[in-house]
C-alpha cells in the first residue's frame, strides 16, 4: 500500500505530500503537510487518526458557507483562508461555471489572486510544530493548487506534481459511489478535452510558468522549504 495514501474514516481523499523526490536529491518530508477533503466529515476514529498522525494545524481553504461545525479542537489550530473570493463577479462569471472544477482555472486564478496563495503559504510556514493539513471540500482543486505550489517550491518535478493531482480522481470516484452522489470526473474530463487539452498538460503548464516569488516572501521561502524537505520530524 502507498504510505502516502492515508485512511482517515469520514474522508476519502487524504494523502501525505511527503516521500517525493526533489531536484537536489532529497525527498519531501513525511508528516509535514497532508492534503485532504473536508475534515469536518471525519468520524471519531478519523479525528483520532488525524491526531495520531501528528497534525497540529488545519488550514481550511473553504468559504464559510461550505464548512460544518468542527468538534472541539483545543490541541489543533485552525486557520481559515477563503480561497474563493465570490465577490469578484467578473472572474467567476468566466471561470465559475464548471471550469472552477478543473485545472483550466489555475493560471487565471494565480494571476488574479496571488495574495490568497501568499496567505495560505504564510500560514503553513508559521504554523506551530507538527503536521499541517490543507483542505477544501473535495481536496482536489483549491487544495490541489496549493499542493502544486508547495511541491514546486520544494523542487519536485512537474511530472510528479501532475501525478499527485491525478491521484485524487479515483478517490473522488470512490467518494461519489459510497455517498450515492454524482461523479463529476467524466464531466470535468470532457470539459477539459473540449478546450483542446488535458488535465495533466494544464498542471504541467502551470508549474512551468510559476513565479514562486509572487506567493511566498524571500524570508519565508527557506523556512517553508525546511518544513517541506528533509528527514521526517519526530
Amino acid at each position: 500500500m502507498d504510505a502516502r495514501q492515508l485512511d482517515w474514516p469520514g474522508c476519502f481523499n487524504v494523502r501525505d505530500l511527503g516521500g517525493l523526490a526533489t531536484a537536489d536529491g532529497k525527498h519531501t518530508r513525511m508528516k509535514a503537510v497532508v492534503r485532504s477533503d473536508a475534515p469536518d466529515k471525519l468520524t471519531e476514529r478519523g479525528w483520532a487518526a488525524l491526531r495520531g498522525y501528528g497534525i497540529r494545524t488545519i488550514v481550511d481553504l473553504r468559504n464559510p458557507a461550505e464548512r460544518d461545525k468542527m468538534p472541539e479542537l483545543a490541541d489543533i489550530d485552525v486557520v481559515n483562508v477563503r480561497m474563493d473570493p465570490v465577490d469578484d463577479v467578473e472572474f467567476w462569471a468566466e471561470w465559475g461555471t464548471g471550469l472552477h472544477g478543473t485545472a483550466l482555472y489555475f493560471q487565471p486564478y494565480l494571476e488574479r489572486f496571488p495574495h490568497l496563495p501568499w496567505t495560505v503559504l504564510r500560514a503553513i510556514t508559521h504554523a506551530k510544530p507538527g503536521g499541517v493539513l490543507i483542505n477544501c471540500a473535495a481536496g482536489r482543486d483549491r487544495t490541489g493548487l496549493m499542493a502544486l505550489l508547495l511541491l514546486a517550491l520544494a523542487g519536485v518535478s512537474g511530472e510528479v506534481i501532475a501525478d499527485d493531482y491525478e491521484a485524487s480522481f479515483p478517490r473522488l470516484t470512490l467518494m461519489a459511489q459510497t455517498l450515492g452522489i454524482e461523479d463529476y470526473e467524466q464531466r470535468t474530463k470532457a470539459m477539459v478535452e473540449r478546450r483542446g487539452t488535458t488535465t495533466r498538460a494544464l498542471v504541467l503548464e502551470t508549474v512551468r510558468f510559476l513565479d514562486i516569488s509572487r506567493y511566498v516572501s524571500a524570508d519565508d521561502l527557506p523556512l517553508l522549504r525546511d518544513r517541506l524537505v528533509g528527514a521526517e520530524r519526530g
